[in-house]
């Protein structure tokens, strides 16, 4: 018996060199989502992707909760956490290029009441975060245009965001191809100029070393700024996932989606960790800036233009805001990506209005593009400035708090679960196009730091200052609620009390890659002695 959700068909075709069981690898209904995704748009989105505000402003806030020392610490576990995330949602998008990506796989090999609780959890997310992308774009040209209502900003933007839809998922990479070299340019070029002003190169600073870690300390706050530090990094990293949604419309899932899933490693390693150790050796903890910005895209608080402008330069504090600026119109292109294909995927499933499903001969979700696209008018409810609908904008922002979370901690559940039917079923992991290096222990080192972090949100949330506070607890975890909400309605609605699919019961066989036809890569031996040359290409 096939999973629920699940519609199997056991035919064999031939699509880009591959085969593929089960006939067409979309699961979209009328017209089939248009591949035209390249390796290169796969691979800029693996690696600049997710860089935005959370690395260039949000880590001020960290390096001022915690210290230097916590802000690399617990940028690299959750970089970490990612890592094994990525490689396991790549394993399972290889072999299952759907639209829906992980929440497909969960209704398929988990459970579909879950599945459908994070997947619409997840299209929440990347509804809200829409408009309030559109309202950060308007604070960051602030910064040097104020005599202009900040509505018409909004709507120059979103104007735009729906020029780049009209021309399908190719305008979306192609946007992302060019941000992200640009966002990844301004990374390389701060490192650089970082050494230069702590070498004394620059400014009348003179030569300062790793002298804040001493004075002020590279600790703050206890394990309390440890915690907050770990919940700011794990948000910062958000939408790194979106390299497994878009293999539904990669035109060869089978080479782009591995070698989009391995610069993770680089964008964590060099980006991330090495950027933030030299923010944390150029800017003290205590610095008042850190914690003044108006909002978490106010580049005055960044501590990028403070270093900068602490050295006594210019010109680059202009140049950073408009690396700012690009990286929140990133993130809202990647938000109309994100929340249209969840969308038109849970519908094709038969769990969201059917009018979603529908996928024009272009290879665009139409109407889902639309729902989305017509969130973004909430931007102009919060430019009016009415405390009432500040208020409504912020609790439904509140929906997406934590939701990075259940995703990836569902990733990892449901290739483990995979992992465990695929065997279960007779299979050989030979058969397995794509494997992680570390195969299932990652997911489940993947699965514990996921698990870990929601904790760590939990905590740091309920707390206002020093007292508890219920309000700012569910400003940030109102989607625990959501999630489990729309798991036990979802269940009542089915009346299928079961917590997972039992194993003879998952079908594996639908909408499957199996092996590619030639040119398929050696893959070494699994043994010890060989582990180290199995991580190196996982990595490389």
């Amino acid at each position: 018996m096939a999973s629920p959700g699940v519609k199997p068909d056991h035919k064999v075709a031939v699509q880009n060199d591959f085969l593929v069981e089960g006939g067409d690898v979309e699961s979209g209904v009328q017209n089939p989502l248009k591949r035209g995704l390249q390796s290169r748009h796969m691979q800029m989105i693996a690696i600049g992707g997710a860089i935005g505000a959370g690395l260039f402003v949000g880590s001020g806030k960290a390096l001022a909760t915690g210290g230097p020392a916590s802000l690399i610490i617990c940028y690299a576990i959750v970089g970490v956490m990612l890592l094994f995330t990525c490689q396991a949602l790549a394993e399972l998008a290889v072999l299952y290029p759907v639209n829906g990506a992980f929440f497909t796989y969960t209704v398929r090999f988990v459970d579909p009441s879950w599945g459908f609780a994070t997947g619409w959890d997840y299209v929440l997310t990347w509804l809200t975060v829409l408009p309030f992308e559109l309202v950060a774009a308007g604070i960051t040209i602030e910064f040097w245009r104020t005599d202009i209502n900040m509505s018409v900003w909004i709507t120059l933007f979103l104007v735009v965001l729906v020029g780049i839809q009209f021309f399908g998922v190719r305008g979306y990479g192609e946007v992302e191809f060019i941000l992200s070299i640009i966002k990844i340019t301004a990374c390389v070029a701060f490192i650089i100029l970082g050494v230069v002003i702590d070498c004394g190169g620059t400014g009348d600073q003179g030569y300062i070393g790793a002298k804040y870690w001493k004075d002020p300390g590279a600790f703050r706050n206890g394990f309390k700024g440890f915690a907050g530090v770990f919940v700011v990094a794990a948000f910062s990293f958000g939408g790194t996932e979106l390299v497994g949604l878009a293999a539904a419309e990669s035109e060869n899932p089978r080479k782009s989606i591995p070698k989009a899933s391995k610069q993770v490693f680089w964008r964590i390693a060099f980006f991330y960790i090495v950027n933030l150790f030299i923010v944390g050796l150029i800017v003290p903890y205590d610095n008042g800036r850190l914690i003044s910005g108006t909002s978490g895209i106010d580049a005055k608080a960044s501590p990028f233009v403070i270093a900068i402008e602490a050295a006594g330069i210019k010109v680059l504090p202009h140049i950073i805001n408009g690396v700012i600026t690009i990286a929140v119109i990133s993130v809202a292109n990647s938000a109309t990506f994100a929340s249209s294909r969840t969308m038109q995927a849970l519908a094709a499933q038969g769990m969201g209005p059917k009018f979603l499903a529908y996928v024009d001969k272009s290879g665009r979700p139409l109407w889902s593009i639309v729902v989305q696209l017509a969130m973004g008018l909430v931007a102009y409810v919060a430019v009016a400035g009415k405390e009432q609908a500040l208020a409504a904008f912020t609790w439904l922002l509140a929906l997406g708090g934590a939701s990075y979370f259940f995703v990836w901690a569902t990733v990892c559940l449901t290739h483990i679960r995979f992992r465990y039917v695929w065997k279960a079923q007779g299979n050989s992991l030979d058969d397995i196009p794509y494997k992680p290096a570390l195969g299932i222990l990652g997911s489940y080192i993947g699965l514990a730091l996921n698990t870990l972090a929601l904790l760590a949100t939990m905590y740091t949330s309920a707390y206002d200052g020093e007292n508890l506070s219920a309000k700012t607890w569910f400003e940030t975890c109102l989607a625990v609620v959501v999630v489990a909400v729309l798991y036990i309605g979802h269940k009542i609605f089915t009346k299928d009390w079961r917590l997972y699919i039992p194993a003879n019961e998952v079908d594996l066989s639908g909408a499957r890659i199996l092996l590619k036809l030639e040119d398929e890569e050696e893959t070494p031996p699994k043994t010890w002695r060989n582990l180290p040359r199995r991580i190196m290409g996982a990595l490389f």
